[in-house]
């Protein structure tokens, strides 16, 4: 009797231990199930409603034979679920905005542990996450990771940048501030004056400025430290 209530329950532990796949796994499905060099021309890939990880992936490609210049492509359970035309804006444009995946250094997951550690020392909590990968102004691949509540209102976003790990802005993810006092960037905090003068002034909004300022050093820092752990070479996953 308890051999067979053995042989029905060991399949299940795998099965329930499964996660849905990372970024890297959805854009290896494209690359082997239909064409590696689609993932030389990926311009963006969505996430959304992850646990933390998302079951479906859109991802964005440069198609010249596509209206519009561009297809998405949706990946799900590890599988290619559909292609179609995109009947939304796209985020960005086309040109120069593919994704040089020499320069990803970062899968979903790793950009997961850097927001929900920045969320957890922020004293925010959290339910989903959604994620977007794309190319800033300069041609770098950012990470933007956007933590919701269980009503799915979003409580906080990091940009985080896939080639070396460092945080390029914080929204709303500092305890007691709103999505709008807190928008930070590192060309903000490396030119503000010494805290010392600030604390000299002693008005409300320097001392809102300088701990949202400390506080962002702390996630610069955190995130740092953090990517030599997390750190995954796109080409050395696809590869191996």
């Amino acid at each position: 009797m308890w051999k067979f209530l053995l042989a029905i329950l060991l399949p299940a532990g795998p099965l329930l231990a499964q996660e849905n796949p990372s970024a890297y796994e959805a854009l290896r499905v494209i690359g082997t199930q239909m064409n590696r060099q689609l993932v030389n021309r990926v311009i963006s890939i969505n996430g959304t409603d992850g646990d933390p990880q998302p079951r479906t992936w859109k991802i964005l490609v440069e198609d010249r034979n596509a209206t519009g210049g561009v297809r998405e492509i949706v990946v799900q359970d590890n599988r290619v679920a559909l292609q179609r035309i995109p009947n939304r804006t796209v985020v960005g444009t086309t040109q120069g905005a593919t994704i040089d995946t020499a320069k990803l250094n970062m899968d979903s997951t790793g950009a997961y542990s850097v927001a929900s550690h920045t969320a957890e020392t922020s004293h925010v909590t959290f339910s989903l996450t959604s994620y977007t990968l794309r190319t800033d102004d300069r041609g770098n691949p950012v990470w933007i990771v956007t933590l919701a509540d269980r009503s799915n209102r979003p409580v906080g976003t990091i940009h985080i940048r896939a080639s070396d790990g460092r945080v390029k802005r914080v929204e709303g993810m500092y305890s007691g501030r709103n999505m709008e006092q807190v928008e930070v960037n590192p060309d903000e905090v490396d030119n503000a004056p010494p805290p010392e003068d600030e604390e000299r002034t002693g008005t409300d909004e320097n001392i809102v400025k300088r701990d949202i300022k400390r506080m962002f050093r702390r996630t610069t820092n955190d995130a740092r430290r953090m990517f030599q752990r997390v750190r995954r070479s796109f080409v050395d996953f696809f590869n191996r």
